[in-house]
């Protein structure tokens, strides 16, 4: 195990929080009251069933055994608009949608326009238009524009930080999640080894000092032989976690929830399956993050988006293929919700994109841009140079965020 600290700090580091489910979080501490949640759904999201086009003229044509009724049918997703329906595992969304809390973007993509899961993820958190174009994340650089204030340090438990939050903005990794958890006899003997070392001494301290604090929050204790009982056993434990974290006055603002399990070639479902499960573990932790969050509902903003979605057509064994453009979804109680974004492509066979996939239309800067600015309350000319490097032509939508 190893804590690193680079000089001029600017974030205070992350926790990260194992579970059973392959969910992974990581949380950190800038100066403001506002909160942010970025859900990343990794293995591409299939959009075409998560948020249903089904008053497209081709659309049952072209998705075949995929394809849901219309709204009203017993197989049929929840309306939005009379042209999208959810599918009926996001209840929740379904109401945040109607409570103007929701608002759904169709038909975006990153610039990304080749199919392997490891460049398109690392597109995705890089916030650049290449794979690999920068060594940090997007959302670290927004951070760090908060500017080098030191605060305290905090711990990646049981996993690696995600791309999205590395960089110059410091993380801490400690505690490997296959390693058993020190114990408090360690942890002391460890303090008194630093204690004199001039700079991992206080590193050390805060770090030990931010794990207790945020096992104090989290209603965590330790047994008998000082190990952390955790309770995080499914998405929505982990996503309560998260909220006591974000709503406590001395806590995180950021979390990044890192779920894998998206990639569904076989056996896909409509409404019931693979998807339909994690579709509804998604719709439960989203549950989860606003209940816990109500006392600060109105200064949070919930992001879900995926490296890719998936072929418009089933493949041989009832499954979709990686694909281009999908959805991404924004969540929160100061949003100008109750609205689904899309220039519309159409599946009909000369729209698709190399003849399969669902078009891009719009590029999913545009709306983490809107994000940093409009809620984060960074400002555009730094976001523009710094965050999105030569992102100059997407402009950021407007009026996500009025309130």
């Amino acid at each position: 195990a190893m804590l690193s600290r680079r000089k001029s700090l600017s974030l205070v580091g992350a926790v990260a929080l194992s579970a059973a489910l392959p969910v992974r979080v990581a949380v950190a501490a800038p100066p403001t009251d506002r909160r942010l949640v970025v859900i990343i759904l990794r293995g591409g999201l299939d959009g075409l069933a998560a948020v249903v086009p089904y008053g497209d003229p081709s659309y049952s044509v072209q998705r075949t055994s995929l394809a849901f009724e219309p709204p009203g049918a017993d197989e049929g997703p929840l309306d939005l608009d009379g042209f999208f329906g959810l599918h009926p595992s996001l209840e929740t969304m379904h109401a945040l949608y109607r409570q103007k809390e929701l608002i759904v973007f169709h038909a975006v993509a990153t610039p990304y326009r080749r199919r392997s899961h490891f460049d398109a993820q690392d597109l995705l958190e890089n916030g650049t238009a290449t794979p690999s174009g920068a060594r940090s994340g997007w959302l670290n650089r927004a951070l760090s524009l908060y500017g080098h204030r030191e605060t305290s340090l905090g711990l990646a438990i049981g996993t690696t930080v995600p791309l999205i939050l590395r960089g110059d903005a410091a993380v801490g990794a400690f505690a490997p999640r296959r390693l058993a958890q020190a114990g408090d006899d360690f942890l002391s003997r460890m303090s008194a080894l630093y204690q004199t070392d001039a700079l991992l001494g206080p590193v050390f301290a805060e770090a030990v000092r931010a794990q207790e604090m945020n096992d104090e929050i989290l209603g965590r204790s330790r047994d008998g032989k000082g190990k952390r009982v955790r309770r995080a056993e499914s998405l929505p434990a982990v996503a309560r976690d998260v909220g006591k974290l974000l709503r406590h006055p001395g806590g995180a603002r950021i979390a990044v929830l890192d779920i894998g399990g998206w990639d569904t070639h076989a056996n896909q479902g409509v409404l019931t399956g693979r998807l339909a499960r994690s579709l509804k573990g998604l719709d439960d932790g989203v549950a989860a993050l606003k209940e816990t969050l109500s006392s600060v509902w109105e200064k949070t903003a919930i992001l879900v988006m995926s490296e890719f979605g998936r072929t418009v057509r089933p493949n041989g064994t009832n499954g979709t293929d990686h694909g281009i453009a999908g959805v991404a979804m924004l969540a929160g109680g100061g949003l100008a919700g109750g609205r689904l974004i899309a220039d519309w492509p159409g599946l009909s066979a000369e729209r698709l994109h190399e003849g399969r996939d669902l078009s891009p239309t719009m590029d999913l800067r545009a709306v983490t841009k809107a994000v940093a600015i409009d809620h984060l309350g960074l400002t555009a000319r730094e976001v523009e140079a710094r965050v999105f490097p030569n992102s100059g032509a997407v402009a950021r939508i407007r009026d996500l965020f009025p309130f």
